[in-house]
């Protein structure tokens, strides 16, 4: 019974640390506008804060979860956690703009080290396969919450303290998974480690690195701008540089012979583009509340919680569906399911209702995402050896950290490029001061802003012309994710197997994986 109670203290502690690094990937967003006012910071300069700490996390997380392997996973994970803890202090107390973006890069570095570390170790915790599958899916379900409770959190915080109150919060958080985790979780290595992969180590830190950076940049420079598709195509180039020399290497970081598996290679595919729906969501959501329905960051943040409960709540029938139809089959619905999620606010304007509308649309939203995150990470786990655990859950993060990044940039993108040429029609003629003007051009949130300081009725008006545009943004952005998520399952489900094939025992309800030869399932 002890050691019963020790694993699921252990899950507990895991979590958390995964919380306090994910978390960091939303709160920040919130706090932009107190940062630009006292930091004195640009628009260039707050997207490299929130960006620097995305490019670096994605960029170590391979890195991270080989060093797990190779010199022991609780080990790099206490490091991760008290490195992350002492940088979050030294990010807090910056004095100005490029110290704060030197601390967010160092913090994407520590978190680097502490996601991949957290789901290789529920792996080695919990060898029952019935009581890992639940421990997946909670763990899976943890990434979700975070993206819902970080406006909550840093809402909260802003309307009883500075902005450094955000990165403050992460010392005592990550004193407590510090204890936690050298309290209840066990150490693990791969005992068969062969010669340092220091080559396949830079090439996947360079490769990832450029993608991620050119897909972040794409909406400030144009998708199909030869910056743009140049460096995209440099990162790919250096990818493949990776897969070559993990060939020939001995030891390699990561055996990419696993994606040759089209169960392994379905799963994270599904991975990345359930993230992309996720963040994507959530970064139109955030956007709709404050500047449409005009809530401040904690209402926003609030009104974003029934898609953290019904997260919580699907985390277990999800992986229950899973063990009856498999995994593949489950993750396929689950994006589907998101797609017609997206399809449904494309009825949204300002006086939506939120409890009759809204809230049954994140709903169903977060059930898609609880049917795609806890299957389909099972079936990247079980096509891994003990001795990859660390890398091959790495994998399974950078899915999910690149399909976030890219649905942030591409719905983005399209929303930014429809509100400024819409906006640019809508006020062409309208004599009005030029700052007044720059403000609604810049952003839909400024243009909101500045329409409080005009007389009534021109207060109105200016107001529904600046959100009239962003609704028109924020439906084709709705629009084409919903189309993502449809392309993406009919990837899926070509790429799946289509007759039994026993992965973690043939008998065992936990057995995700699909069924076997060629033909695509039915």
């Amino acid at each position: 019974m002890r050691s019963i109670v020790i694993r699921w203290l252990g899950l507990v502690a895991l979590c958390f640390a995964e919380l306090l690094v994910f978390l960091d990937n939303t709160i920040v967003n919130i706090a932009l506008p107190r940062m630009a006012t006292e930091l004195n910071a640009g628009t260039s300069g707050l997207q490299m804060v929130v960006d620097v700490y995305t490019l670096v996390f994605a960029g170590m997380l391979l890195t991270g979860g080989y060093l797990g392997d190779r010199f022991g996973r609780k080990t790099v994970l206490l490091i991760g956690i008290a490195g992350f803890a002492v940088v979050s202090a030294l990010a807090a107390i910056s004095k100005d703009l490029g110290q704060l973006i030197l601390a967010r890069g160092v913090l994407g570095l520590f978190a680097a080290l502490v996601f991949p570390a957290t789901l290789a170790l529920v792996v080695i915790l919990f060898d029952d396969l019935r009581e890992r599958s639940l421990a997946v899916a909670i763990w899976a379900a943890v990434a979700g919450i975070a993206a819902a409770l970080g406006p909550v959190v840093g809402g909260w915080l802003l309307e009883h303290y500075s902005w450094s109150s955000i990165f403050w919060i992460n010392v005592p958080a990550g004193a407590i998974a510090l204890v936690a985790v050298a309290a209840f979780v066990p150490a693990s290595r791969n005992p068969d480690t062969g010669p340092f992969d220091l080559g396949g180590m830079v090439l996947s830190m360079a490769g990832v690195s450029i993608v991620v950076y050119s897909v972040i940049e794409a909406p400030n420079h144009g998708w199909l701008t030869t910056r743009t598709i140049g460096g995209i195509a440099l990162g790919a180039a250096v990818i493949a540089a990776y897969i070559v020399w993990e060939k020939r290497f001995s030891a390699p970081l990561f055996d990419i012979r696993l994606f040759r598996d089209r169960n392994f290679a379905a799963a994270a595919l599904l991975l990345t583009f359930g993230m992309f729906a996720l963040m994507g969501f959530v970064f139109l959501m955030t956007q709709y509340f404050q500047g449409v329905k005009e809530f401040s960051p904690l209402e926003t943040g609030m009104r974003q919680l029934p898609f953290a409960f019904a997260i919580m709540i699907f985390a277990g029938p999800s992986m229950w569906l899973g063990s009856k139809i498999g995994g593949g089959r489950t993750a396929l619905l689950g994006t589907l399911l998101m797609a017609v999620a997206f399809w449904l606010t494309i009825r949204y304007d300002d006086i939506t209702s939120y409890w009759s509308v809204i809230a049954p649309v994140m709903v169903i939203l977060a059930l898609g995402a609880t049917l795609v995150g806890g299957p389909a990470t099972l079936m990247v786990l079980n096509e891994l050896s003990t001795g990859q655990v660390g890398a091959g859950s790495a994998v399974n993060d950078t899915s999910r950290e690149l399909g976030g990044t890219l649905g942030v940039a591409v719905l983005g993108s399209i929303l930014a490029s429809v509100y400024s040429s819409k906006i640019a029609t809508d006020l062409a003629g309208i004599p009005m001061p030029e700052q007044l003007h720059d403000a609604a051009t810049s952003s839909m949130l400024a243009g909101v802003e500045a329409s409080h300081y005009l007389p009534a009725p021109f207060d109105v008006q200016f107001g529904n012309l600046v959100k009239g545009a962003f609704l028109e943004g924020f439906h084709l952005a709705s629009l084409a994710a919903g189309g993502v998520a449809v392309a993406a399952a009919v990837a899926g489900w070509l790429m799946l197997r289509s007759s039994p094939r026993p992965s973690v025992g043939a008998e065992d309800p936990t057995d995700l994986s699909e069924p076997e030869p060629s033909a695509p399932v039915s």
